[in-house]
């Protein structure tokens, strides 16, 4: 099996609400972060893939619009998934697998300022029996951490803890909307407080990915993908163990997860409760205390949807190339409660 590894890694600050800006804009910078790390122009690239959902922009085939900020001109092998920009980044890494590609660049965004974005995500359930109730994403997180509770597995301090630390981490990276630490904040869904949840904001990134001898070329330390799989949980939430992600132990597994010891993870968890699920699926919880989770802060102090699980492996691979890490897991997670994730084991030379 041929060699890939993320090369570089680039993000915007993510703020609060980009009105200002558009979503080319937003990615221009970004792509050319990426591309000056490498030293290749948008003619070297061989294959373009992006993440991002219409719903957030509120019109069809908004994603065509963004390439305007990658210059699809003369024409590119170019594709878009309506998913998190991980799900383009696995469409990636297959298509230079299986030869068809040496590099390519994969980039996500996500501009959640426009619409009221609990509201919005209430169109990824079942459009049937769940839907027409309107359960929205912090309802729906708020019934997974009240099942942990009832269960036993944490409670509201812990939730609390899980958030100072996280945006504590954070303090250390420039990028992120939310640094340091702060209060539990003011009940929002009960057992979930303001704290326990992820800032709404706008944001971009973007990663190079290349095979090989191109890869040792581009940068003095590459990010090896030594494993890549994503799974997915039943689509009613009624059949569920809410306590339990199956689908992410699935996908460490094959992407070989558990064959070594890791010594920084990178979760895609919005919510605090989701941390403590992924946790137990990782068997993190018996981790040895040099493994550092969520050393960038996390998506609870960034997370512009469609972009944030692209971020976890961005950050984690960036923490091998500077020789802060040596392997490396990263998750990303999209649909409510966790319904589908996807894990890449990183590892450096």
């Amino acid at each position: 099996m041929r060699e890939v590894a993320i090369v570089a890694f680039g993000q915007s600050v993510h703020v609060r609400d980009s009105a200002e800006t558009s979503e080319v804009e937003l990615l221009m910078p970004v792509l050319h972060d990426v591309l000056a790390q490498t030293g290749l122009a948008a003619r070297d690239i061989d294959f373009t893939c992006s993440g991002s959902c219409d719903y957030l922009a509120g019109r069809a085939f908004s994603f065509t619009m963004a390439l305007d900020g990658v210059g699809a001109w003369p024409p590119i092998s170019e594709s878009h998934v309506e998913m998190d920009g991980a799900w383009a980044l696995y469409e990636a890494w297959v298509k230079i697998l299986t030869g068809e590609a040496d590099t390519a660049l994969v980039y996500a965004y996500g501009k959640s300022s426009p619409g009221d974005l609990r509201e919005v995500l209430t169109r990824q359930l079942d459009p049937y029996c769940v839907a027409p109730l309107w359960p929205d994403s912090v309802a729906l997180a708020a019934l997974q951490a009240q099942a942990l509770i009832d269960a036993g597995l944490t409670d509201e301090r812990a939730l609390a803890g899980i958030a100072a630390r996280s945006r504590t981490a954070a303090e250390c990276n420039p990028h992120a909307q939310l640094r340091g630490a702060g209060p539990a904040g003011e009940p929002l869904v009960a057992p979930l407080r303001t704290g326990d949840c992820p800032p709404i904001g706008d944001g971009a990134a973007a990663v190079v990915l290349a095979a090989g001898y191109t890869a040792r070329r581009l940068t003095a330390r590459p990010a090896w993908i030594r494993g890549l799989d994503h799974r997915i949980e039943a689509h009613s939430l009624g059949v569920r163990d809410l306590t339990d992600s199956p689908s992410t132990r699935l996908a460490a597994q094959r992407a070989g997860a558990f064959e070594r010891p890791l010594d920084t993870v990178e979760l895609h968890a919005p919510f605090t409760s989701q941390e403590v699920v992924l946790r137990r699926a990782l068997d993190l919880d018996a981790a040895d205390a040099t493994v550092r989770i969520n050393p960038s802060g996390g998506a609870l102090a960034t997370n512009p949807v469609m972009a944030t699980g692209l971020i976890r492996l961005g950050e984690a691979a960036a923490r091998i190339h500077r020789g802060a890490s040596d392997r490396a897991l990263a998750h990303a997670t999209s649909g409510p409660c966790l319904q589908q994730n996807l894990v890449a084991v990183l590892e450096g030379e």
